[in-house]
């Protein structure tokens, strides 16, 4: 016993040093943006030991090196498809519907390059603004299933909605349908343990994606599945950023009416968002993947789509690098929806050039946070855009949860990606790229609709923050790498 006192009394005495020590050589093993890097020492110098378990919590994870290994040794089914494209586009041997692809061959194969993402012509769109729209269409997609129903979602609740997504997935299950529902392991933290086991007594198969260490309570913040992704039979796919949750269809007292927006796709590019799920089963699972399946297409529509993923397993931050091309690339607007906004130096500066170059740049914000220090922080990079010319609004009606980006009038984003760094590099994400003026002028009418509901954010306006809130918005924006 004297022995144990007298260690814990001489690392008590040493803490500070032994926390400095700490810091070197966790912080330095990986290669960090020197901002984060110096926002790490200052954690863990000013709070010796609490700050040490801060950072094995959410600045640094082990399975890292497990997720690459994974990357490096499955996510190759459609290189040799994506390599073939790029080569013909290389050559101008690619054959193009629509003439106005070309204008954009850049960024198609910048995405082909860096994500490995084939790009497909032959697609159709269905947009959906409102969740009890989206479930609808999703929900009759699922009984209509007649090969396999494939579920990921970073939020599931057993509420009531939950609870009939649940029954109706038992329900296609025992008519022997191939059901797998994956959720992430904090995000889902609130689905019933019952409501799993009904799932699988029913023949579904169920997944965790990085499971909680205790039930219920998760402390691992990074590395993320954030991805929301449906695919039926191989011929319609779902992505977007509605979760499963009463709150999605307008239910949340807190957060009333939820402005969302989510697409269904039918078409050759279904085939990449399947594929993606393949893999993120494969690394929450442990089973093998047999074989590439590609379920081309037989459809006649002529929509342009790239199905582009990224994450802390990726090479790339491939879907924020399109997100930067399509900002770099504007000739007349701008126009993003995002719950968050914590862009990096690049984003940044890329939205304040877009702006001083007369571009029509607009912005579109919650009224209301679900996170005070992301929204603050949010908070905090808006005034020099707002010097630039760019225009923010603010949300009022309910929640907005939006992730779309438009450029011009012909390409538009839609997925699961914030315009935040935790979306850039921490959280696995994927979106939509579509190459289309008729998919691009609806979403561009709904944003202008969302304006009415908006309120704008002058400078002037901006300028008279109180004091506690320049507080709070430049300590929030510290820690803005790790939000």
């Amino acid at each position: 016993m004297e022995i144990i006192i007298s260690i814990l009394s001489w690392i008590f005495r040493n803490i500070l040093w032994i926390n400095i020590l700490l810091a070197i050589l966790l912080v330095f093993f990986e290669r960090r943006n020197p901002t984060t890097t110096w926002l790490w020492i200052m954690v863990l110098t000013f709070l010796p030991g609490i700050g040490f378990l801060l950072y094995l919590f959410i600045g640094q994870d082990l399975s890292k090196k497990k997720i690459f290994q994974l990357k490096e040794v499955e996510d190759h089914c459609f290189r040799d498809i994506a390599g073939f494209q790029g080569e013909q586009m290389k050559r101008d041997e690619y054959t193009y519907k629509d003439p106005n692809y070309t204008k954009y061959e850049d960024l198609i194969t910048m995405n082909l390059i860096s994500a490995e993402s084939f790009f497909t012509q032959d697609n159709n769109i269905e947009l959906y603004f409102d969740g009890e729209e989206k479930f609808k269409s999703l929900m009759k997609s699922i009984r209509e299933a007649k090969e396999f129903v494939y579920l990921q979602y970073y939020i599931f609740k057993s509420d009531g909605l939950g609870k009939k997504i649940i029954d109706l997935l038992c329900e296609k299950a025992r008519e022997g349908v191939e059901v797998k529902l994956l959720v992430d392991g904090m995000g889902a933290r609130k689905f019933s343990r019952k409501y799993i086991k009904k799932l699988k007594d029913s023949g579904a198969e169920v997944a965790i994606f990085f499971p909680a260490f205790i039930p219920y309570l998760s402390l691992r913040i990074n590395y993320r599945n954030h991805r929301k992704i449906c695919i039926i039979d191989g011929k319609e796919g779902f992505i977007g950023g509605f979760n499963v949750g009463d709150e999605y269809i307008g239910l949340s007292k807190k957060f009333g009416y939820w402005r969302d927006t989510h697409i269904k796709i039918t078409g050759s590019a279904v085939s990449s968002l399947q594929w993606r799920f393949n893999l993120d089963w494969r690394f929450a699972t442990g089973s093998e993947i047999t074989r590439c399946q590609t379920y081309l297409s037989d459809e006649t529509g002529n929509t342009g789509v790239q199905v582009v993923s990224s994450g802390p397993d990726s090479k790339w931050a491939s879907v924020k690098d399109a997100y930067l091309k399509m900002i770099s690339n504007a000739k007349e607007k701008i126009y993003i929806e995002t719950p968050y906004f914590i862009p990096d130096d690049s984003i940044f500066d890329a939205l304040r050039i877009a702006g001083l170059s007369g571009l029509d740049v607009r912005i579109m914000m919650p009224c209301k946070p679900d996170h005070p220090f992301v929204y603050w922080a949010s908070m905090s990079y808006i005034g020099e855009l707002l010097e630039a010319g760019v225009k923010f609004y603010t949300y009022e009606k309910g929640f907005l949860h939006s992730k779309v980006v438009l450029m011009d009038d012909f390409v538009s984003s839609v997925g699961t990606a914030n315009l935040d760094i935790r979306s850039f590099k921490l959280n696995f994400e994927v979106n939509a790229f579509i190459y289309d003026e008729t998919i691009n002028l609806k979403l561009t009418d709904r944003f202008l609709n969302d304006l009415k509901n908006c309120k704008e954010i002058t400078l002037e306006e901006y300028s008279k923050r109180s004091k506690i809130v320049r507080i709070k918005e430049s300590f929030s924006r510290l820690l803005s790498p790790i939000l």
